[in-house]
């Protein structure tokens, strides 16, 4: 999956950004109080995209 996608997927899910770190972006659920973080990669595997919504409580991308 295509990291600008996931990153779509997870605004459209209620998440927002946090802040940049140095090889990192920081997102946050507010509603949860959960975040988690993701790499600055062109590509995100599946198992990592599943993750990462797993992490922020959000339904994962089919």
């Amino acid at each position: 999956m295509k990291r600008k996608d996931l990153l779509k997927y997870l605004d459209k899910n209620g998440c927002k950004f946090l802040r940049e770190g140095k090889k990192h972006t920081v997102y946050i659920n507010r509603k949860k109080l959960k975040s988690t973080t993701i790499p600055r990669h062109r590509e995100i595997n599946d198992f990592l995209a599943k993750k990462i919504c797993k992490d922020l409580e959000i339904p994962a991308p089919k």
